[in-house]
């Protein structure tokens, strides 16, 4: 696909550009309505086709929690292995159109891979994730960052408090939950491992305050947000914090999101897991 035409669904997702907007800026890069209609067919997400763990999976147990935090409680989407072991517990951090079932399956997947994983629906101030992904989006920019910020922390602390925890807390997040990652680093001196796929990088002048290992995922095409790199990665260096830093060439922000056809790529995506499921191995044991 012209990566003049994904460029401008990049800026859709994140800018506060019309759906009108971008459908008539769509059809005049893509030739006519028709072509427009195709394009968006593969970069809009299809949940359906891309759950790769099964929500009635006979090895999970899958429960939808609330916790009390800053304002009222907060509704998740917890996902677990069937067993008394005690084990790490990650939190999963959506982008910004919420707790969509692609979400929910990398919560699945992290819980598969032997942790207990919460899916935190950061919407819930706002009756929570809607099925319009439009109108989530509208929403994530309506959040309060200082209430939202101290949800994800209380829900590190429920995790912790749950008895199947053994105590290690990670987190994992996705373009705006990616920069929430990077946050929870600053943030929460208790955190053992922080990954963030293509998130917005932390101030330098907080960098010093992060205590966890941290794993930085990002796309060489994204321009946007890799002009953040430089600054962070210094900052990182100079304050001697563990990290690991990957730039994959030639592919796009949300590449490791299945259910945009256009965007995602397998490849990266495989070698991006396969790193993160390491670092929680490595912290969350």
């Amino acid at each position: 696909m012209d990566q003049r035409i994904i460029n401008l669904f990049d800026e859709y997702t994140h800018a506060p550009l019309t759906r009108k907007d971008f459908l008539d800026r769509l059809a005049k890069l893509a030739g006519g309505t028709a072509l427009a209609l195709a394009a968006l067919a593969v970069l809009e997400p299809g949940y359906a086709q891309a759950a790769t763990v099964s929500t009635s999976a006979d090895d999970l147990v899958l429960e939808d929690v609330t916790w009390p935090s800053d304002g009222g409680p907060v509704k998740g989407y917890l996902a677990r292995p069937k067993g008394n072991k005690k084990r790490g517990a990650v939190v999963v951090i959506h982008e910004n159109r919420g707790l969509t079932p692609h979400i929910k399956d990398v919560t699945r997947r992290v819980a598969q891979a032997g942790y207990m994983a919460l899916g935190v629906d950061a919407l819930s101030p706002l009756g929570g994730t809607p099925a319009d992904e439009d109108q989530g989006r509208t929403l994530i920019g309506q959040l309060d960052p200082a209430k939202n910020l101290n949800n994800y922390l209380a829900a590190l602390a429920y995790l912790r408090a749950r008895p199947e925890s053994n105590g290690h807390t990670g987190c994992v997040g996705f373009c705006w939950g990616g920069g929430l990652s990077n946050q929870l680093a600053v943030h929460d001196p208790k955190l053992n491992a922080a990954v963030a796929y293509y998130g917005q990088q932390p101030r330098a002048e907080d960098v010093p305050q992060i205590k966890a290992a941290l794993m930085l995922h990002y796309a060489g095409l994204d321009e946007r947000i890799d002009a953040g790199i430089p600054a962070y990665e210094a900052a990182l260096k100079a304050n001697h914090t563990p990290y690991e830093l990957f730039v994959y060439p030639n592919v796009n922000h949300a590449f490791n999101n299945d259910t945009s056809p256009a965007r995602y790529n397998a490849e990266a995506a495989k070698l991006a897991w396969e790193r993160t499921l390491k670092l929680f191995k490595d912290k969350l044991a």
